[in-house]
């Protein structure tokens, strides 16, 4: 059902009612935000009928407009970020902080909007960042810690700033994918499918049903090299040291088979609108069967090893926690979701071929070190027998990249994509004369950044490199 072509709806006025009513059925927020023309766009989706619907609406006059986290604290986000790119004031919001540095309005931060700080004596604060070492991207965390346990974890973003969604915004959207591949880029496969699945339903492109599995394959490739490098990076964390090289080096087992393929280890430059620049032959296709199924094997056995090591468990056991109440409520999504509890997968809940084969998704209900390590354990073995089974009726797939006719005119098409992290939402909006009005996107990590910050308390500060490392989140996907 996935991607969705919209005809611009009317701007309404009942902004209130509207969004009252959408979740009374079920609905919850993909995305909100303040369009070209300052008219206000509210993605909806109900995740059991797999539905969407999109509401426009007159932006609010006087500047500010009671605020919809009062309806839905799953809101807060979107709203923050619309406070900060507009200054529409969501009143009564319980938490208006910029969610990024504010490079053109740096008052937000240095005046009305410091850190949150602590009069008592016996706390003090610790600052990390924002420059960090190694190539690590920046991002400034402030804790507040009565000893060595933390009470609060505050995290300011935004120093990334690459202007991706203005360069998206110019020129001929269908010549785009470079910059999809780079909106995150360990999520350029992710990215990259909800941007051609955006384009191609601007264009009314048809796309064959082998293309949809190779682009599955490389999704699903995708997931899990990233869930055995964070394994690695987890065991390491701990000192772990078999975990750390063993998870590695089957991850780059994974990401060569990309190479094998498309010539990227990340998958770059396989993919295109309509098509993809390489295909799987019926030599690779036997080739990635028989290095897959010894990958599988590797994973289950180093797998096996790590999580019934007492030493692991004892480090991963209980920390980081994050109840299934708050996931819900703040609206947390993919394997950060599933791993306290809560379903939230769009291959499922928005799925599009071949996901309809998909099996069903892995929650655990624990929500801790453990449960998010564990997780992505059990999904980096779902992903390689997905795989497995698209690759063993798989026909011979050649390179296709057709010519797409041009965009339609005066409408907004929206892909969601479950990638590794989570869910991505692309939207894009055309004008009269189907050039670019508008290019949206949300990085999962727009929505998770603040579990972090919630896994964190009560933990000793120690507890943060693992805590972070069992999240690992986009820097430059958020601050886009």
């Amino acid at each position: 059902m996935n991607p969705t072509l919209f005809s611009v709806p009317e701007a309404r006025t009942d902004l209130h009612k509207s969004i009252r009513d959408a979740i009374g059925r079920n609905f919850r927020p993909l995305a909100f935000y303040s369009d070209a023309d300052r008219s206000l766009i509210c993605l909806m989706g109900n995740d059991d009928t797999h539905q969407l619907d999109l509401l426009r609406f007159v932006a609010p006059e006087g500047g500010s407009y009671p605020s919809l986290t009062g309806l839905s604290s799953e809101f807060h986000m979107y709203e923050r970020e619309l406070w900060e790119e507009t200054g529409l004031v969501p009143q009564s919001h319980p938490w208006l902080k910029p969610v990024r540095y504010p490079h053109n309005r740096p008052e937000l931060v240095l005046k009305d909007h410091p850190f949150l700080a602590a009069a008592s004596e016996s706390m003090h604060e610790v600052a990390v960042g924002p420059v960090h070492a190694g190539v690590i991207e920046p991002g400034q965390f402030r804790f507040l810690c009565e000893g060595e346990d933390v009470h609060h974890l505050e995290i300011q973003l935004g120093y990334q700033h690459r202007g991706i969604r203005k360069l998206l915004e110019t020129g001929d959207i269908r010549g785009k994918i470079h910059l999809a591949e780079a909106i995150a880029g360990d999520t350029a496969i992710g990215h990259g499918i909800a941007y051609c699945r955006a384009i191609e339903a601007l264009c009314g492109a048809d796309v064959p049903d082998a293309v949809h599995r190779v682009r599955a394959i490389a999704l699903e490739m995708e997931r899990a090299a990233m869930h055995l490098a964070d394994l690695s990076a987890l065991a390491g964390d701990i000192a772990y040291l078999t975990g750390l090289n063993y998870f590695a080096a089957v991850r780059t087992k994974v990401i060569n088979l990309s190479l094998h393929v498309c010539g990227s280890r990340f998958g770059k430059r396989w993919l295109c609108p309509g098509g993809v620049n390489y295909g799987i032959s019926s030599e690779k296709n036997r080739y990635m069967i028989t290095t897959l199924s010894t990958i599988r094997e590797d994973i289950r056995i180093m797998g096996t090893a790590m999580f019934n090591d007492s030493g692991v468990l004892s480090r991963f056991d209980g920390t980081g926690h994050v109840d299934a109440a708050s996931i819900r409520d703040l609206h947390f999504v993919g394997m950060a979701a599933r791993s306290g509890g809560v379903l939230r997968d769009g291959r499922k809940a928005y799925p599009f071929a071949p996901y309809e084969l998909f099996p069903d998704s892995i929650v655990l209900p624990q929500g801790d070190v453990f449960a998010r390590a564990f997780l992505r354990y059990k999904e980096s073995l779902q992903s390689i027998d997905f795989c497995l089974k698209l690759l063993s009726d798989l026909p011979e797939t050649p390179a296709c990249t057709p010519k797409l006719p041009e965009p339609e005119r005066d409408v907004i098409a929206a892909s969601i994509v479950e990638g590794w992290r989570g869910e991505i939402v692309h939207l894009i909006r055309t004008d009269e004369n189907g050039a670019t009005l508008s290019y949206r996107i949300y990085d999962p990590s727009f929505h998770n950044w603040m579990a972090l910050a919630l896994a964190v308390r009560n933990n000793g500060i120690s507890d943060f490199p693992v805590c972070n490392k069992s999240f690992n989140l986009s820097y430059c996907g958020n601050d886009l």
